[in-house]
């Protein structure tokens, strides 16, 4: 493509790719062997690299469009962690190796009826067939891109798009019992719109879509409404929950409950160090 920009983030902490793009929160960007990820967002492809350099690193985003406004929001960059991570040490010491090791995770500033998509997607699914999954979807009903790094990208179908679909369609896509619900997703949120009101309010209108329970619904207002009050609770969570604070593994309102007294504002953050933090060291 000829229309590719460059655009760079210089003086950057409490970033790293990795840890942004392996910790469960999308689905859509791939390593390429160097550190560096390829992927979709906002309609645009690009390969972004990061580049450390004493105490400060430089984020290098090739695109095939989005403003710099839009790629500094879309990877939170004047979002401060290092104070909320001081705040949640200064509670829970706990945290500190899980801190010290994922010291790079940002919570990206996503589409929300993308994230909405992929986590209906998500349930009882690993993140290979996720992505798989998700990239069907594109490639079927997304808008062509164009060829970007020796691939024709696509982007996330828009729920008019995706409202296209038939049944027997996504079927032949091998997307499961979650055809049913991603069929009724598009009406839904086009009578519905983004949630909006409290953290309740908004968990309540989500459990409203087919298919989205408790933790789904969590997952979507962390990463598509950025509510951090959000601490989604699945298996891995509950092992840990049990391991590091003593909770029955069945007890779940008990952590839920803890996690919104305990971290409160900042639940959704502490989840994804712990999260990923254990999944890592498996």
């Amino acid at each position: 493509m000829d229309n590719i920009r460059t655009i760079r983030f210089d003086n950057l902490h409490d970033i790293e790719l990795a840890h942004i793009f392996e910790c469960g929160q999308c689905f859509r960007w791939n390593e390429c062997g160097d550190g560096s990820y390829i992927g979709v967002a906002g309609g645009n492809a690009a390969h972004v690299v990061l580049k450390h350099k004493d105490d400060a690193s430089t984020l290098v985003v090739e695109c095939t469009g989005g403003s710099e406004e839009y790629w500094c929001s879309y990877f939170d960059l004047d979002t401060g962690y290092g104070d909320m991570k001081r705040a949640l040490l200064a509670s829970d010491s706990k945290l500190d190796e899980a801190i010290d090791t994922c010291y790079g995770i940002r919570i990206l500033n996503q589409d929300y009826w993308e994230v909405l998509i992929s986590f209906i997607v998500s349930q009882n699914n690993n993140i290979p067939r996720i992505k798989k999954c998700i990239e069907s979807l594109a490639r079927s009903y997304g808008t062509e891109i164009g060829e970007f790094m020796g691939e024709v990208r696509y982007a996330f179908p828009t729920p008019e798009q995706l409202a296209e679909a038939t049944l027997e369609e996504l079927a032949a896509l091998k997307l499961g019992y979650r055809n049913t619900y991603l069929a009724a997703a598009p009406e839904h949120y086009k009578e519905q719109g983004v949630p909006t009101g409290s953290a309740e309010e908004k968990h309540k209108a989500l459990l409203s879509y087919l298919g989205v329970g408790p933790k789904v619904a969590n997952c979507i207002l962390l990463f598509g409404l950025r509510d951090f009050t959000a601490f989604p609770i699945d298996v891995w969570m509950k092992k840990i929950m049990a391991e590091l604070y003593g909770f029955d593994i069945k007890d779940v309102k008990g952590m839920q409950k803890f996690a919104d007294e305990h971290f409160g504002e900042l639940g959704g953050i502490a989840q994804q160090y712990l999260f990923y933090f254990y999944r890592s060291m498996q």
